[in-house]
C-alpha cells in the first residue's frame, strides 16, 4: 500500500497461468517414456497442481498422455521401435501454461528377454558286487530356450543341483534339480546295481543291470524333452554288463555280453560364447567273469564305466563338475554324477542386473551379457 495524490493505491502482481516447463532429455525403455523437467516461474500465479506429458508418434501422429504432480512422468502404451516427440506443460489454479518440447525424440526399446540353459545334477553310477554289471548314471535334465521375460524388481531364484553320489554296493544316487525362476530341470537317475529299481528315473534315466531295463528319462515330462531313457541290460542276468545312462540327446546304449553299454550323448551349447557339451550319460560297468571285458564309455564330460582286465575289476570315473553328466558304473568303485549349472544371457544393449547372489561368473562379449552360476543364488533385474 502506498499514498499517492490523496489516494491509496495497491501494488500487486497479476495472477497468471504457469510458464512452460524447462524439459531435460526424454528417455525410453520397454515401451515407457520418462521426462524430467524444471518447474516454471510462477510469480502471482499460484502453486503448480500438475504437469501433463504428451508423447506424439512421429509417423502416425498418435498421441499418448499422462499427468503427475512431480518428476519424472511416465507415458505408457507406446509401440516399440517407433519414434515419439515428448512435450510437457504445467497447470495451476488459473490454467495450463504453454507446452515446451523435449530436447530430443525418443524410441522405446523392446522388453528384456533372456536365453537360459538349466542343467541338473547327473546321477551316480551303480556300484558293488553282484552277478551282473552295474548301470551308468543318467544325465541331469537339460532345458534351454530363449524369449523368457523376467519380472523386474524381484529376485529370481537360481538353484544349481548337486551330482548324485556313486553307489557303494548299491544303486547310484539321483542327482539334484536345478532351477531358474519357474524352469526346473530334474536330476539324473542313478545307475542300477543288481535288481534294485530305486532312484533310476530322472531328467535322463540311469542304466540298467542284471538283465533289467534302465530308468525312464524326461521324468517328469517337459516339452521339449529334458532327457532320455537309460539303456537295458538284456539277456541272461549273470552274463550281462551294465547299460549306459541316458543323455540329453540319446538313450543309453544296451549292455553287451559281459561288457558295459556306452552313455547316451549330451547336447552342445554355445550360450557362453564357446561350445561345450552338457548332460551326457555315464557308461555302464563290465560284468566280472574272470576275463577281460570293457566298461561302457561315458558321453562327453560324463564318467566311464569300470572295465575288467584279466579278472581284475577296474574303477569307474566320475563326471566333470558343472556339466550335469552321469557317473560311471563299476563292480569295484563307481563314479559320482557331475553337478549342474545355470547360465543365462541377454543382449548387452540392456543394463546389467541390479543385483546378484551366488557369485555368478559375469562376462560381456559377442553382443551378450552372460551370467553363469555353479552354486545357488539369485538375480534381480
Amino acid at each position: 500500500m502506498r499514498y499517492q495524490g490523496g489516494f491509496l493505491t495497491a501494488s500487486y502482481f497479476p495472477l497468471k497461468v504457469p510458464d512452460a516447463p524447462t524439459i531435460g532429455t526424454a528417455t525410453a525403455s520397454s515401451g515407457q517414456v520418462s521426462t524430467t523437467f524444471t518447474a516454471p516461474a510462477d510469480i502471482g500465479g499460484g502453486a503448480i497442481t500438475s504437469f501433463i506429458a504428451v508423447a506424439k508418434d512421429s509417423s502416425s501422429g498418435a498421441v499418448f498422455t499422462n499427468t503427475g504432480a512431480s518428476s519424472p512422468i511416465v507415458v505408457t502404451g507406446l509401440t516399440n521401435g517407433n519414434t515419439y516427440t515428448v512435450t510437457v506443460a504445467a497447470t495451476n489454479a488459473f490454467g495450463t501454461g504453454p507446452r515446451s518440447a523435449a530436447s530430443n525424440s525418443v524410441t522405446p526399446v523392446a522388453p528384456l528377454t533372456v536365453e537360459y540353459l538349466v542343467v541338473a545334477g547327473g546321477g551316480g553310477g551303480g556300484g558293488g558286487t553282484g552277478n551282473g554289471g552295474t548301470g551308468g548314471g543318467g544325465a541331469g535334465g537339460y532345458r534351454t530356450a530363449s524369449g523368457f521375460t523376467p519380472a523386474s524388481g524381484s529376485p529370481i531364484t537360481v538353484t544349481v543341483g548337486a551330482g548324485g553320489s556313486a553307489g557303494s554296493g548299491q544303486f547310484g544316487s539321483v542327482g539334484s534339480n536345478s532351477v531358474f525362476s519357474s524352469i526346473t530341470s530334474t536330476g539324473g537317475g542313478g545307475g542300477r546295481k543288481g535288481s534294485d529299481t530305486s532312484t533310476i528315473d530322472g531328467g535322463s534315466g540311469g542304466g540298467g543291470s542284471e538283465g533289467l531295463a534302465g530308468g525312464s528319462g524326461n521324468t517328469p515330462s517337459t516339452s521339449p524333452s529334458q532327457g532320455n531313457n537309460g539303456g537295458s541290460s538284456v539277456g541272461t542276468p549273470n552274463l550281462q554288463g551294465g547299460s549306459g545312462g541316458g543323455g540329453s540327446s540319446a538313450v543309453g546304449a544296451n549292455a553287451g555280453l559281459y561288457s558295459g553299454g556306452n552313455g547316451g550323448a549330451g547336447t552342445a551349447s554355445s550360450i557362453t560364447g564357446s561350445s561345450a557339451t552338457y548332460a551326457s550319460g555315464g557308461g555302464g560297468g563290465a560284468q566280472a567273469n574272470g576275463g577281460t571285458n570293457a566298461g561302457g564309455t561315458g558321453g562327453t564330460n560324463a564318467g566311464n564305466g569300470g572295465s575288467e582286465v584279466s579278472g581284475s575289476m577296474g574303477n569307474a570315473t566320475s563326471a566333470t563338475a558343472n556339466f550335469g553328466g552321469g557317473g560311471g558304473g563299476s563292480r569295484a568303485t563307481a563314479g559320482a554324477g557331475g553337478s549342474g549349472i545355470v547360465i543365462i544371457r541377454y543382449a548387452d544393449s540392456y543394463p546389467a542386473a541390479s543385483a546378484t547372489t551366488g557369485s555368478p561368473t559375469i562376462t560381456v562379449a559377442g553382443g551378450y551379457r552372460v551370467y553363469q552360476w555353479t552354486s545357488s543364488g539369485s538375480i534381480t533385474f
